[in-house]
């Protein structure tokens, strides 16, 4: 690792060894990337492996309920500028996945890893990351992850005292309270379009005033913290009062937030913001999001959203009317099995859109979208859907499960 003297112990190269066994005979079973189940063998053989696979390496931490796969991806390609980065590109973002994705970098100096929430605590305490960014939390998977503030709770319990440098979302208040904790923090101004889970005070419960951009308790002073970084239209600015162009090929206002973010880690990592952002550019997809592919002589572009949140930045930025839309919804372990979310999303940003519905739960989305006044049809699968559908280029939202089942029938 990184010129230094090999950090495992025999019991660790073992581990690292099984793991990667595992995962190789998993692949060949065509039982996806093997990540997971090899990360789980190597764990149960060695319980410190994780810690022990991050203690040479600048670790980086990602969590967050949306972009977190996009954003660590633009972090490890802007920390590429500065060494080799190992990072679980493909957003297996609980421990067995991490540790897995930690242990094919043997020659890397920074790790960039994506956290799913709930287990953000505990990864912190077993990599001790130089940087965590938190860019937003909303509601996603309920029967899962349990209420925001329960979430926003954890966080700032286990990130109390961190030696890490928080680069923070100022204008998501559960983002602030949860940080607030941390000693070290820097502060974004990254934007938030979804306000609905952030209308009490997360630190007394009063009502939240909004004015504009701001936002404050009127009860217990709780209030946006000044920014250094900031999100300015197509640039970021940053502590010096510098407005640095993004460059992305990743559409969408979102996007550009989660540029912002990555570009404030960089520059903590010594990466200055021009070069950062420059090297953004190269990333076109992530995971499948937002690739435009050929299916049945049709354009397809491929958009993830898993929750209201999610839902409502991609409605910003598919093509205007009428150009067609498919909408997939599953409600499977991953996904959540609580579909009450969707009465959440206001899908009256869909209209003078032809829109086709899909999925396992295509018979719940048709009745939140009848109450909407929309005008939609159900398909079968998305074969029927596509010829069904007029002209244009066709806009595909589906949340996670849904989204697989997608990539796997077009082949991508």
């Amino acid at each position: 690792m990184a010129g230094n003297s090999d950090p495992l112990t025999p019991r660790a190269k073992l581990a690292v060894t099984a793991g990667k066994a595992v995962a190789a005979a998993s692949r060949a079973a065509g039982r996806g990337s093997g990540s997971v189940i090899g990360g789980r063998v190597a764990l149960k053989l060695d319980p410190d492996l994780l810690a022990r696979l991050a203690q040479n390496l600048d670790v980086v931490l990602v969590s967050a309920t949306n972009g977190k796969t996009t954003t660590t991806r633009l972090i490890a390609e802007a920390l590429r500028a500065a060494g080799p980065v190992v990072s679980n590109a493909l957003g297996a973002n609980m421990p067995a996945g991490i540790t897995s994705a930690l242990a094919g970098g043997s020659d890397a100096k920074f790790g960039v890893i994506e956290v799913d929430e709930k287990y953000l605590a505990g990864v912190a305490r077993d990599t001790s990351p130089k940087c965590i960014a938190l860019l937003n939390l909303s509601r996603d998977q309920l029967d899962r992850a349990a209420e925001t503030r329960m979430l926003a709770e954890n966080w700032r319990e286990g990130l109390a005292g961190s030696k890490a440098v928080i680069v923070a979302n100022c204008d998501d208040p559960l983002v602030v309270w949860a940080a607030s904790s941390s000693p070290n923090v820097i502060w974004v101004a990254a934007g938030q379009m979804w306000k609905d889970d952030a209308w009490s005070c997360p630190s007394c419960g009063g009502v939240m005033q909004r004015p504009g951009d701001d936002w404050f308790c009127g009860e217990c002073g709780f209030r946006r913290p000044t920014p250094t970084w900031a999100l300015s239209g197509d640039h970021v600015l940053d502590p010096h009062g510098s407005a640095w162009p993004i460059h992305l090929q990743l559409p969408g206002r979102a996007n550009k937030a989660n540029a912002a973010s990555s570009a404030a880690v960089a520059a903590v990592f010594g990466v200055p913001p021009q070069v950062a952002l420059e090297r953004m550019y190269q990333v076109q997809a992530v995971a499948g999001r937002y690739d435009v592919v050929q299916f049945q002589n049709r354009d397809l572009r491929l958009l993830l959203a898993k929750n209201p949140a999610g839902w409502l930045e991609t409605f910003s930025l598919i093509d205007p009317p009428p150009a067609p839309v498919i909408l997939s919804v599953n409600a499977r372990g991953a996904d959540g099995t609580d579909t009450s979310w969707l009465w959440d999303v206001d899908y009256t940003r869909l209209t003078g859109h032809p829109i086709f519905v899909i999925g396992d739960r295509k018979l719940d989305l048709a009745v939140r979208l009848e109450v909407a006044n929309q005008h939609f049809q159900v398909c079968d699968n998305l074969d029927q859907a596509v010829q069904m559908c007029p002209p244009g280029r066709i806009e595909v939202i589906a949340n996670y499960t849904a989204f697989q089942d997608l990539r796997r029938r077009v082949g991508n």
